[in-house]
C-alpha cells in the first residue's frame, strides 16, 4: 500500500496508456474484437451488441533489487465476467511469464519471483487471458500490459579511465583548463537524483580544481614553476544523488605534468675563462670549453655563443656544441707569440627561441670573459711564399741561377738558415742551391723536349737547431726555343706510275716538330737550293703544314730510271729558323688504268705480262726443285768416286807408316786410319785399342764430335792436339803421322797405289794435248810399244 500511494500519479498514467493500447489493438485484430461481442440464441434474431470489458490492474510498476522476505506483489488482473464462483481462469504469457512473473488462476493477482535488476531489463510486456474453465472460452479477449522496474541508487558513478595524464604549460594562469575528466551512473537518469553525478577534488589542491558539473580540471595557483615542481597527481571524486548524503561515489587519478616555457635566460656559473695554447696550433685547433646554464629544457635551453668583442675577435671564434649546448673556442688564424702574447674576448651566451610573454623578466643572455695566453714555442723557419714557380729558357748555361726562394726564422732569436735541394726530388742532380742566400741554378743542361717541369722541394733548416726545418715546393718550368728542325711526320713509301699523266699528285706529305712555340707551328716546302728545278716532280707547299708532290712529265719508264730520290727543304717560322733536308724515295710502278700498283720490281719485265703472282711462285719452286736435284746427283758421283779403288785382290796399294812411340808396335793397328780422313763419323764406330787398360780401370775421356769440320787439314790438327792434351793416355800413348796433299788437283793422282791392273787397257793418247809438261808421260803412256814393253 505504501508503495501504490507513492506511485499512484504514475499508476493512472500507465492505466490510461495501457487502455489505449488496448483498444488499438481491438481495432486492428478483428479476431479479437468478435470474441468481445455477445451472441444471441438463434431463436431471438436479435442484432448483435458489444459487451463492456471489465479488464482492471490494481498494480504495473515493480522495485528492483527487492530483497523482503515475501514475493514482491505486482499486480491483480480481474474481468467484471468472474463472478467469484471460481470458474474463470487467468493465465499470464510474455516476457518472464511463469519465471519472473506468476499469477494466481482463480484470483488474478501477480507476484514477482525473483529480485530483478532495472540495469539488465527495465521494461517486461505481458499478455493476460481470462479462460472458462468448463468450456475453455475467452471470456475476455487476449490484453497487453507493460510492467516497469522502478530504478533505486545502486551502482556507483565510474570513470571512464582508471588513470589519466595531462600537461601544462608551466607560469599558466589561474583556470586554465587541463584536462576534462567524465563518469557515468548505470542507475536511472530520469527517475529521482540516483544518476545525478558531482565532481569533487580529494588530492591536489591549491594546486588544481575541478568544476563540479563538467569535470574539468584548471589550475589554481598562478605561475607554478616546472623548475620547481613538474609532477603533480590529483584525485577526483565522482558522486551521484547530487553529492548529498547517502549517494555512491568512485574516484580516479590525474597526473599531470608542468611543460616547460622559455622563462630562464642562461647564465654562465663563472664570469671569466682562462686558456692557453701553444703558437704553433694549427686553425680549427680546440682550446676549451665554456657553458652557461638554463634551467629550461629542450629548444628553450639551446643556447648559441659569440664574441661580442675584444681583441681577438677575428683571431679566435666560438662554435656552439648543439649535443651538450657547450661553447668551444677555436683558434680561426694563426697564433705567433712574438706578435702578441694575450687575448681578452667578450662571450655572449643568449636563447635562440624567445617566448615574448617572458621577455619582461629581463635579458636572455649573459656575457663572460676568456683571456687567451699564447706559449712560444722554437718554430721552424717561415718561407715568404707557400710554393715557387720558376720559369728558365732550355738552352740557359749550367751554373746560371734560375730564381731564389728566402725563409726566417720566426722566433724572437731570429736564427740563422741554410737552404738545401731534396735529392729525392732530383735524383739526376739537375739543380743545386746556394746554402746562404737560397739562390737556385742549373748543374747541366736542361732539354724542354725531354722534360717540360721539374719538381723540386727546397728545405730551409735552423742552423743552430737542425730538428727545426721546413719543405716548400719549387715548380721549375722549361720554357721553349727553336733548337729543333722540322722532319717527316713518318717515312713515305711513294710511287709514281709509269702512265703518270703531268700535274697528278703523287703524294701528301707532312711534318712534325719536336719544339713548341707559342704561336703555333708553320712549315715551308721547298726544293733545295743545290736542285731548284726538278724536271721529273715538283713540290707544292699547300699552306696548311703540308705538301704535295706533283708529276713535271707524261709517263716514266723502269728500264730507264726505277727509283727518283727527291730532296725537300723543310723549314719553320720561329725564331732561329731551323731547317732539314728530307729525301723522298719515288719508286716508278706499272699501274692499271685506274693508278692502282701492280708491280715495281724491274725484273718483273722479262716475265710475261699475263703471269700472275702465283704462277711466278710456282715456277721459282720447281726451279729449286730442280737446283735440288741436281746437287744431289753431284754429291752422289763425289761419294762414288772416293770410294776404295782396290778392285781385285791382286791390286797392290802402298800405305806409308811412321811408328815412333812405345806402345804397341806393328800390332797397334787403331793408332791410323786414313778412313778417319775421309769419314770422321767412321771414328765413332772404332774398336778400343789393345795397347791400353780397359776403360773400367780408367775412365776414357771422349773428345767431342768434329765431323761438322769440312776441311780435312783442320781435322788432323785438332786430333793432335787432343792425343798430347789426354791426361789419361800416358804410357799407352801413340805418336801418328798424317800426310795431307791439299785440296784436289785437276788432273786425277798418279800414284800407283791407285794405278789399274797391267791387263787393263787404257787409252793414254788424251796426255799428249796436256802440253810440254806432261809431253813425257804422254811419250811414255801414249804408244802401243810402250806398253809392251
Amino acid at each position: 500500500m505504501r508503495t501504490f500511494h507513492c506511485l499512484s500519479p504514475f499508476i493512472w498514467i500507465c492505466i490510461f496508456h495501457t487502455f489505449d493500447t488496448i483498444a488499438s489493438q481491438e481495432k486492428s485484430n478483428s479476431h479479437l474484437t468478435s470474441r468481445s461481442v455477445t451472441s444471441p440464441t438463434k431463436n431471438d434474431g436479435k442484432m448483435l451488441h458489444r459487451v463492456k470489458r471489465g479488464w482492471m490492474w490494481n498494480q504495473f510498476f515493480l522495485l528492483e533489487e527487492y530483497t523482503g522476505a515475501d514475493t514482491q506483489y505486482v499486480g491483480k488482473l480481474h474481468t467484471d465476467q468472474d463472478k467469484g464462483d471460481g470458474n474463470l481462469k487467468y493465465i499470464l504469457t510474455g516476457d518472464g511469464a511463469g519465471s519472473l512473473f506468476v499469477i494466481d488462476e482463480k484470483t488474478g493477482d501477480i507476484h514477482a519471483a525473483k529480485k530483478l535488476d532495472r540495469e539488465e531489463k527495465s521494461l517486461y510486456i505481458l499478455r493476460a487471458k481470462a479462460i472458462d474453465r468448463k468450456t475453455g472460452r475467452q471470456v475476455e479477449p487476449e490484453s497487453e500490459f507493460i510492467i516497469k522496474i522502478h530504478d533505486i541508487n545502486d551502482n556507483e558513478p565510474k570513470f571512464t579511465k582508471d588513470l589519466y595524464t595531462a600537461s601544462v604549460p608551466e607560469m599558466s594562469g589561474v583556470g586554465t583548463s587541463v584536462i576534462q575528466v567524465t563518469a557515468t551512473d548505470a542507475d536511472d537518469a530520469n527517475y529521482g537524483n540516483s544518476a545525478k553525478v558531482v565532481y569533487s577534488i580529494l588530492q591536489g589542491q591549491p594546486y588544481f580544481s575541478v568544476d563540479p558539473e563538467s569535470g574539468v580540471i584548471k589550475t589554481a595557483l598562478p605561475d607554478m614553476s616546472r623548475e620547481n615542481r613538474e609532477q603533480y597527481q590529483v584525485v577526483i571524486q565522482a558522486k551521484d544523488m547530487g553529492g548529498q548524503m547517502g549517494g555512491l561515489s568512485g574516484t580516479t587519478t590525474v597526473n599531470i605534468t608542468l611543460t616547460d616555457v622559455n622563462n630562464n635566460p642562461p647564465r654562465f656559473p663563472q664570469s671569466t675563462y682562462h686558456f692557453n695554447s701553444p703558437e704553433s696550433v694549427p686553425p680549427g685547433t680546440h682550446l676549451g670549453r665554456i657553458k652557461a646554464s638554463d634551467p629550461d629544457m629542450g629548444t628553450n635551453a639551446e643556447v648559441q655563443y659569440n664574441i661580442a668583442e675584444g681583441d681577438g675577435a677575428d683571431t679566435f671564434e666560438v662554435v656552439t656544441d648543439k649535443d651538450t649546448q657547450e661553447g668551444i673556442i677555436t683558434v680561426k688564424k694563426n697564433l705567433d707569440f712574438e706578435k702578441k702574447m694575450l687575448y681578452t674576448l667578450r662571450v655572449d651566451a643568449s636563447n635562440t627561441h624567445l617566448d615574448p610573454r617572458f621577455l619582461h623578466l629581463g635579458p636572455f643572455k649573459d656575457t663572460a670573459v676568456v683571456k687567451i695566453s699564447v706559449e712560444d714555442i722554437d718554430e721552424p723557419p717561415v718561407f715568404s711564399k707557400l710554393s715557387y714557380l720558376i720559369e728558365v729558357d732550355e738552352d740557359v748555361k749550367e751554373g746560371s741561377i734560375i730564381g731564389q726562394v728566402t725563409a726566417y726564422d720566426p722566433d724572437a732569436m731570429n736564427n740563422l738558415v741554410k737552404y738545401s735541394v731534396d735529392r729525392h726530388t732530383d735524383m739526376d742532380r739537375i739543380f743545386s742551391i746556394h746554402s746562404e742566400n737560397g739562390s737556385i741554378f742549373t748543374l747541366k743542361p736542361l732539354d724542354r723536349e725531354s722534360s717540360p717541369w721539374h719538381n723540386i722541394t727546397i728545405t730551409a733548416t735552423e742552423i743552430n737547431n737542425p730538428k727545426q726545418s721546413t719543405h716548400i715546393p719549387v715548380f721549375i718550368r722549361i720554357l721553349d726555343i727553336n733548337d729543333h728542325a722540322p722532319e717527316f711526320a713518318m717515312y713515305y713509301e711513294t710511287f709514281v706510275c709509269e702512265n703518270a699523266k703531268s700535274g697528278q699528285l703523287i703524294q701528301t706529305i707532312s711534318v712534325m716538330d719536336k719544339d713548341d712555340p707559342p704561336r703555333g707551328h708553320k712549315f715551308f716546302f721547298e726544293p733545295v737550293p743545290e736542285f731548284p728545278l726538278n724536271p721529273n716532280f715538283t713540290i707544292v707547299d699547300n699552306k696548311d703544314n703540308t705538301a704535295g708532290i706533283m708529276t713535271r712529265k707524261d709517263g716514266y719508264s723502269r728500264n730507264k730510271m726505277s727509283t727518283y730520290l727527291l730532296p725537300i727543304l723543310i723549314f719553320d717560322n720561329d725564331y732561329p729558323i731551323q731547317s732539314s733536308t728530307g729525301t723522298l724515295t719515288i719508286r716508278v710502278c706499272a699501274c692499271d688504268n685506274h693508278g692502282n700498283m701492280q708491280s715495281c720490281n724491274a725484273e718483273a719485265l722479262i716475265l710475261s705480262a699475263g703471269l700472275s703472282t702465283g704462277a711466278l711462285v710456282a715456277i721459282l719452286l720447281c726451279v729449286l726443285i730442280l737446283l735440288t736435284l741436281v746437287m744431289l746427283f753431284a754429291a752422289l758421283k763425289r761419294q762414288r768416286k772416293k770410294e776404295p779403288l782396290i778392285i781385285s785382290k791382286d791390286d797392290v796399294r802402298d800405305n806409308i807408316v811412321t811408328y815412333n812411340d812405345e806402345g804397341g808396335g806393328e800390332e797397334d793397328t787403331q793408332a791410323f786410319d786414313i778412313g778417319t780422313l775421309r769419314n770422321p763419323e767412321a771414328r765413332e764406330d772404332s774398336k778400343g785399342r789393345r795397347d791400353v787398360l780397359p776403360e773400367s780401370i780408367f775412365q776414357v775421356r771422349r773428345p767431342a764430335p768434329l765431323w761438322e769440320n769440312i776441311d780435312v787439314q783442320d781435322f788432323i790438327r785438332r786430333r793432335l792436339k787432343e792425343h798430347d792434351a789426354d791426361p789419361s793416355a800416358p804410357p799407352y800413348d801413340s805418336l801418328a803421322t798424317y800426310a795431307y796433299e791439299g785440296a784436289d788437283s785437276v788432273a786425277s793422282s798418279l800414284s800407283s797405289l791407285e794405278s789399274l791392273p797391267a791387263d787393263c787397257n787404257h787409252d793414254y793418247d788424251f796426255l799428249s794435248d796436256w802440253g810440254p809438261r806432261f809431253k813425257k808421260l804422254a811419250d811414255l803412256y801414249g804408244g802401243d810399244d810402250s806398253d809392251r814393253d
